[in-house]
């Protein structure tokens, strides 16, 4: 598996890998499945240079490469641009986030969230935390979780990160990440979901995937799909 075993330093060269791969996890998730993670030099993480992979996670979804979120599993990884619709049929829901509230099948709080991203897309953590009236320390845990819900039912995904700056505009403490809808980064990078049914799309993603992992990890990949 060569995509498995080599090693990449550049942006350009992780844009490549997961082009070829459709979904790569920002950190090792399946044995003997590619990761961001597992094929980049751990001294080049968090260095602050152009080969650090911890800027590029947020520059593939600005650049239209991948969706970014935590998908799967409540981990981090990303969804090529050419495999998202497969995915979106396999494992999106086609009805509206509000709809499956009144069902029972999403929370309040994720609901109050998804609502303010849709009129805010790109909004900043710090300023969603505000706006949804949880900046407690105590509501933390439930907007985090909330924040989660949305990711895993593909409902949001990650669209960057934004520098905390003091009042001359200097940076001052750790970034944020900042939020969109889905359908809002699927229609800015011009994505439409096929009309598949959901056994053809995960049919399709599997034979995808067994070119990528053993046997063993696509029993895994099965139970997700």
């Amino acid at each position: 598996m060569t995509t498995q075993t080599s090693t990449i330093h550049t942006y350009e060269e992780a844009v490549a890998v997961i082009k070829e791969v459709g979904l790569l996890p920002l950190a090792p998730l399946f044995e003997d499945y590619p990761s961001l993670g597992g094929m980049t030099p751990k001294e080049a993480w968090h260095s602050d240079t152009e080969k650090d992979p911890w800027i590029w996670r947020t520059l593939f979804a600005a650049d239209g490469v991948a969706v970014y979120g935590k998908f799967i599993k409540k981990k981090a990884m990303f969804i090529s641009k050419d495999l998202l619709p497969l995915m979106l049929v396999a494992l999106a829901s086609t009805e509206t986030v509000e709809k499956r509230y009144e069902k029972g099948e999403v929370s309040r709080e994720a609901l109050s969230l998804f609502s303010l991203i849709s009129e805010n897309q790109g909004i900043d953590t710090r300023v969603l935390r505000a706006k949804a009236g949880m900046k407690e320390k105590e509501k933390k845990k439930a907007f985090d979780q909330a924040l989660l819900e949305l990711q895993g039912s593909l409902d949001i995904v990650v669209s960057g990160t934004k520098e905390k700056q003091d009042e001359n505009g200097e940076k001052n403490g750790w970034s944020s990440t900042s939020y969109e809808t889905m359908k809002h980064w699927c229609d800015r990078n011009y994505i439409e979901v096929p009309e598949l049914k959901k056994e053809e799309a995960t049919e399709k993603l599997m034979n995808h995937f067994e070119s990528f992992t053993s046997e063993a990890t696509m029993k895994k990949l099965k139970r997700v799909f």
